[in-house]
């Protein structure tokens, strides 16, 4: 029936793990859990125009610019490792569904780059569905890779606390830079005085957009040359920040766009303006990103789609228009009701 036996991947020694979409969420926890394993994990590149057109031409053009990205990240691996880290993630729960493309992504891989001899190393999270949770899915991986019971417990335990000691030091060092500037005045103040104080912008997007270099940076990158300090909502507290997207909607299926909502909730009486930017043509993204448009109001919002084109002016112009606009507020140009 095509079903794997147990321990059929005892036989990988070197894990290659494409540097895109959930790896900049769960990257920690993969990179561990095969270290643990006694693994070798060979990571792609960071993204570049090359890989950016590698992905595209596998791609129809149908896919989302992330996953075209994703593409060219899993064919620059095919040679260097002797299988592809590809999980298959479905939802966390009620409420906490993932695009559907992190469900496909394992079948995409092997049927695209079928023609190269690839071998695919997956798991699926599907915590509704088949009631496989992250742990479940790890530890049965971890046995897959020729763990016996308790030490896929073991390593198991040792990625998760990684990866929360991670996302917790991320948090926290958000909020420490939160609390210098509010310390500092920001916020405060009058006229001149109030204008002079650095501009503090929160980037609302999917991990995979805002902290890739070469994505994310075409926008981070010229927001930060112009002065202004740039928070994340992705790097909030998840729990509190899906918690306070409750009250924006009780129905929102996608649970990252849930965490970013809550988190710009969290966020907006600390910052001076919010840049929403979304990958081409991202379906989840086209509908929160309206939501947010209409529902969270009070501050300047800069909606930003990114898509395979290499130029970067008509980008910045934009995003250095925007600036001005909240320098000119700031110094009390513009008084809302």
């Amino acid at each position: 029936m095509g079903i794997l036996k147990q321990s059929d991947y005892a036989d990988v020694q070197r894990v290659g793990i494409p540097r895109a979409l959930l790896y900049h969420r769960y990257g920690v926890l993969w990179e561990t859990l095969f270290a643990e394993l006694g693994r070798e994990v060979v990571l792609s590149r960071e993204t570049d125009r090359a890989l950016v057109a590698e992905g595209e031409a596998l791609s129809v053009d149908e896919s989302c610019l992330a996953s075209k990205v994703y593409m060219g990240h899993a064919a620059s691996l095919v040679g260097a490792c002797d299988a592809l880290f590809v999980p298959s993630f479905a939802n966390l729960g009620h409420r906490k569904g993932f695009c559907t493309k992190f469900q496909a992504l394992p079948d995409m891989v092997a049927n695209t780059l079928r023609d190269r001899d690839v071998r695919v190393v997956s798991c699926l999270v599907d915590e509704r569905g088949e009631r496989l949770g992250m742990r479940e899915a790890f530890m049965g991986l971890a046995e897959r890779f020729g763990a016996n019971p308790r030490e896929a417990k073991r390593v198991w335990k040792a990625a998760s606390r990684a990866q929360e000691r991670a996302c917790r030091a991320t948090a926290e060092a958000q909020e420490r830079q939160l609390a210098a500037l509010e310390a500092a005045g920001a916020g405060g103040g009058a006229g001149d005085a109030l204008a002079e104080q650095p501009l503090t912008i929160v980037v609302v997007a999917h991990p995979y957009l805002a902290h890739d270099p070469y994505l994310g940076g075409s926008v981070t990158d010229p927001l930060k040359r112009l002065g202004a300090v740039v928070l994340y909502a992705d790097e909030m507290d998840r729990w509190r920040a899906f918690k306070a997207s409750l009250e924006f909607s009780e129905t929102l299926q996608w649970i990252v766009n849930r965490e970013l909502i809550g988190a710009l909730t969290l966020l907006h009486n600390k910052v001076d303006g919010v840049v929403l930017l979304s990958a081409f043509p991202c379906g989840p993204d086209s509908m929160t990103d309206d939501a947010i448009m209409r529902c969270i109001q009070g501050k300047p919002i800069l909606n930003l789609t990114i898509d395979a084109q290499s130029g970067t002016a008509g980008l910045e112009t934009r995003i250095e228009s925007f600036v001005d606009i909240l320098r000119y507020q700031k110094s009390g140009g513009y008084v809302h009701g």
